[in-house]
Formats: C-alpha cells, structure tokens, sequence
C-alpha cells in the first residue's frame, strides 16, 4: 500500500482562489472541500494532492457575511462539494459552476449541519459563563493588585515616650508638653483618616459576573440586584460621612 505525507497550512479566505490557481498550475490533483462547525465559524480545508504529498488549506471561521469565491472555474469537480457546504453549511460560495441555487439537498431545515442540540448549547454557555467568571476573577486581583496601599494608621506616642519626653521636667511644664503632644498625635491620625480614599463599595460589571455566573437567570437577578442595593447603601453612608 503506497503512503503519502500531508500538511496542514493557514491561509486568508482572500487568498483561496488564487492558491487554487496556482495548484492547478503546478499539477495539483484536487481532492476535497471539508466544513467544519466551530464556535468562531464555520472552518474550510481545501486538500489537494501531488507526488505523494496532500497539502490542507484552512480557512478558519468563515461567517455568514463572508463571500467564498469558487474554485470550479479550475478545478471544475469541487462543484459537488461547493454545493454541498452551501446547502449544509449555509456558507455563500460565488460563481460555482454548476450551481443548483440551494437545492442540491432536499432539506427540512437550513444548513442543518450549523443546527447544535440543547445539550451542545447548554455546554457552551456553561463554558462561556465559566471563562467570563475566570476572566472577571483575575481582572479583579489585577485591579486590587494595582490599587494604592491604604497610609499606615498613625500611632500616638506611648507612655514610655511621653514619659522620656517629661523626664526631668517640672510638673507644670511635663502636664503641658504631655497635652501637646497628644493633641498633636490626633491631629496627625485625623488628617490620615482624611487623606485615606474611601473603599468603594460597588462592584465592576465583571465582578458581577464572576458573582452570578453559573447560577440560573431568576438567582442571578436577585443576587445582581442584592448587590446593587448594597453599593447604593454604602454609596449613600459615604456621602453622609463627609
């Protein structure tokens, strides 16, 4: 049994017909049109085969907008599986050369092949829920992260300070320099607690999220809107603080 090598290359949907050319230039067999469903799109491998080697084009994500030109003006056999993804996939492929105009199937449903079950969709929006949760965790450590430390609490001297302070003083002069300093000590601590940015108490959108995701939609808006009455609490005592 003869073996043959294969490749896989990346190329941009603008580049797919005159890749086809050149292939049938240089001798190229062409051997299929594969789709693939993906979440970003709808995937197509152009395969073509010479001298024992197969090379696969892809094209990732092609989406309902996007015009697909045809390859049947040079190969003129892909027609059959150019129909097939328009009909199955939904992909709009221009100037096929044998076009049945979406009737290559008889089809119950549009591009059925695009048509996910609920389980599938189910799964995916777990997924995508459980990535915006991860997303929203770390886009919150990165914010607290970079947040500026609160200013240390300033301390008042302690009663052996004072005392070193007094030391050899009579008690009329020690009892005034005892006042002064602590005045000077709640002083120094009122204007911190001034100068300190106040906690904010409401939440990101993204931190919402990474509270809510997964949860089901009646849950999620009780446990939003608990939130959200909370920050307008904290916001409210704030603004009666200052």
């Amino acid at each position: 049994m003869d073996r043959f090598n294969q490749v896989f290359n990346e190329v941009p949907l603008a580049e797919v017909h005159d890749l086809a050319a050149r292939r049938a230039e240089e001798g190229w067999r062409y051997v299929q049109i594969l789709a693939v469903n993906t979440e970003e799109g709808i995937d197509l491998v152009y395969s073509y085969m010479k001298d024992g080697l197969l090379e696969n084009d892809t094209v990732a994500a092609v989406g309902a907008d996007d015009a697909v030109p045809s390859i049947t003006d040079l190969f003129l056999e892909a027609f059959v599986c150019e129909n097939e993804i328009h009909d199955l996939y939904g992909v709009a492929i221009e100037n096929i050369a044998i076009d049945f105009g979406g009737m290559f199937y008889q089809l119950a449903e549009k591009a059925p092949m695009t048509v996910v079950s609920p389980e599938q969709l189910a799964a995916r929006e777990k997924a995508k829920k459980i990535a915006a949760a991860k997303a929203a965790k770390e886009a919150a450590a990165q914010k607290e992260q970079a947040a500026p430390a609160a200013p240390a609490a300033v301390a008042g001297p302690t009663e052996e300070e004072i005392q070193a302070k007094i030391a050899g003083l009579d008690p009329e002069k020690a009892a005034k320099v005892r006042a002064a300093m602590e005045a000077k000590a709640k002083k120094a601590a009122a204007a911190a607690v001034e100068t300190a940015p106040a906690p904010s108490a409401a939440l990101t959108e993204e931190e919402v999220q990474a509270k809510i995701a997964g949860l089901d939609p009646e849950k999620a808006a009780k446990v939003r809107a608990a939130l959200e009455a909370k920050a307008k609490k904290a916001a409210a005592a704030a603004g009666k603080g200052e």
